[in-house]
């Protein structure tokens, strides 16, 4: 029995002595914490000072309140790197299993294509556990935590519940699992997410804002909406998935048409 004992305690020292095992999900959950914090708070300042030039655009006719949720977002925001962490490192056995590496880098397009295939996938899976989320137990006891912020600034987008913060990670683990993509794409990718979750919470509908640029996405506009109706518009990127189940937020649609018919404030559609 002491022998049996030994042998699998020097098995697990060797599977957690792997570089790997720093590289993937350690390293992973630090660039994923670094890389929403850089830009998120750039986002959450201007919301704080909410100057004259901006308000124009802000998406919600009300001012933000950052001083009241500043300092608890941040809070939940490193508490649940905390509780994530055991999480990761329990599931290295599978996860160093998975085939994602370190060795040569495939051609660009192939990397494109695994991010694009990464946000369909994931905006996929996240539609249907948010609307999961809006339902029963997890409605009341889990995803009513991000629900105490009606109008977002960037920092509010990992507000979470610790249920939910674990399982949106999980989330986004499933396609460079499913692939054993390279360690560097997969970070990419991490980052990519988090400055999708940043965004969507920014609170501007601001017409430079480089994010635009990408054509299948709407801006932070129609994850706001999400926030101020509390009902709909369950998607993340991509809003083709609200459209074919029928989900959008009705302001959201008659807000869009305004803006095809040009009106030019942000602030104008009734909330």
């Amino acid at each position: 029995m002491i022998d049996t004992l030994q042998v699998l305690a020097e098995q697990w020292l060797t599977i957690y002595s792997e570089p790997r095992f720093w590289l993937i999900p350690m390293a992973t959950q630090v660039i994923a914490l670094v890389a929403f914090l850089a830009f998120a708070l750039p986002w959450t300042f201007l919301a704080w000072k909410d100057p004259l030039w901006a308000r124009p655009y802000r998406i919600q006719n009300k001012p933000f309140n950052v001083a009241k949720t500043f300092w608890p977002s941040l809070r939940a925001i490193f508490l649940n790197n905390l509780i994530l962490l055991p999480f990761l490192i329990l599931s290295w056995p599978l996860l160093r299993l998975s085939g994602i590496h370190f060795d040569e880098l495939p051609a660009w397009y192939v990397i494109v294509a695994q991010i694009v295939f990464f946000i369909v996938l994931d905006d996929f899976l996240y539609y249907w556990m948010h609307r999961a989320m809006h339902k029963g137990w997890l409605l009341k006891h889990v995803h009513s935590v991000h629900h105490r912020i009606r109008n977002t600034s960037a920092l509010d987008g990992n507000y979470f519940h610790w249920i939910e913060f674990v399982m949106t990670a999980s989330l986004a683990l499933v396609g460079p699992v499913l692939l054993g993509v390279h360690g560097y794409v997969l970070w990419l990718w991490i980052i990519v997410r988090q400055l999708e979750a940043a965004d969507g919470h920014c609170g501007y509908d601001i017409p430079w804002n480089p994010m635009h640029w990408l054509p299948v996405y709407k801006g932070p506009v129609y994850h706001d909406f999400h926030h101020a109706r509390f009902r709909g518009n369950y998607a993340g990127f991509l809003p083709y998935l609200d459209r074919f189940w029928g989900t959008y937020v009705p302001e959201y649609l008659r807000y869009i048409g305004k803006q095809k018919v040009g009106v030019e404030s942000r602030a104008e559609v009734e909330r």
